[in-house]
């Protein structure tokens, strides 16, 4: 994978990252009443903690903290074992994501530098690891709260055609290509709601999962792959 990346223009250059600030602090000042509400909610519907992080791969395939506020329960079973997503994720965990509001912390994400507003959204370290060198050049910049995928189709669209969206918006940043993909993001959140899920599942499929049930890795590969993922981590 090429280890560089050439800005387009003098926006992505030099106003991208003014604008990433300045719209995370107006966020901030205009919902941060929203925030309160919402982890008032989560708190009393699902329990601590309100937040949920993770691990996932950001510019330059650094790794980071995403925040998000948390959508599903801790149920298990009589093992102790967690039940699936479909059945943790509450009424109220599906409207946080039908709406995108469960991505609001990742606000904090943008301020500290680590996302910017729009770009490739930031996948798992497990998917990024069974990504071509192709594909991975979608960490040469900074992962965003919404991107071209997310406006075309989001998580109900095929995988190659989500990454293939993300190589399309690095090639040509534009000052008014990123207040577009902001403005549908809008709209497709909270006015005409699409893609949220995957043909109707809680979550979408991890793309080594993906890979292996059309056949395009063996078996050998996908468990090479998970295991390289988990000592990214640190597993």
């Amino acid at each position: 994978m090429q280890n560089t990346h050439i800005p387009y223009g003098a926006y992505e250059k030099y106003f991208k990252r003014l604008l990433d600030i300045a719209c995370s602090l107006g966020a901030l000042v205009c919902f941060g009443w929203l925030f309160v509400i919402i982890a008032i909610l989560v708190r009393i519907k699902l329990g601590s903690p309100i937040l949920f992080t993770q691990q996932r791969p950001g510019k330059d395939e650094k790794i980071f903290k995403l925040y998000k506020f948390r959508t599903m329960t801790d149920a298990k079973d009589k093992d102790g074992n967690l039940l699936s997503d479909e059945i943790r994720l509450t009424k109220f965990g599906k409207f946080l994501r039908a709406t995108s509001l469960d991505e609001l912390p990742e606000i904090f994400n943008i301020l500290k530098g680590e996302m910017s507003v729009v770009g490739p959204r930031p996948q798992l370290v497990r998917d990024m690891v069974f990504m071509s060198d192709k594909h991975r050049k979608r960490h040469l910049v900074r992962p965003g709260l919404t991107g071209l995928a997310q406006i075309n189709g989001r998580n109900d669209i095929d995988w190659q055609d989500k990454l293939d969206w993300d190589l399309k918006y690095i090639k040509n940043i534009t000052f008014w290509g990123d207040i577009k993909i902001i403005f549908q993001t809008f709209i497709k959140s909270f006015i005409k709601p699409e893609g949220i899920t995957e043909q109707n599942s809680a979550t979408a499929t991890d793309y080594g999962d993906y890979l292996l049930q059309r056949g395009k890795i063996t078996k050998e590969e996908y468990t090479k792959g998970q295991s390289k993922a988990k000592k990214i981590l640190g597993l």
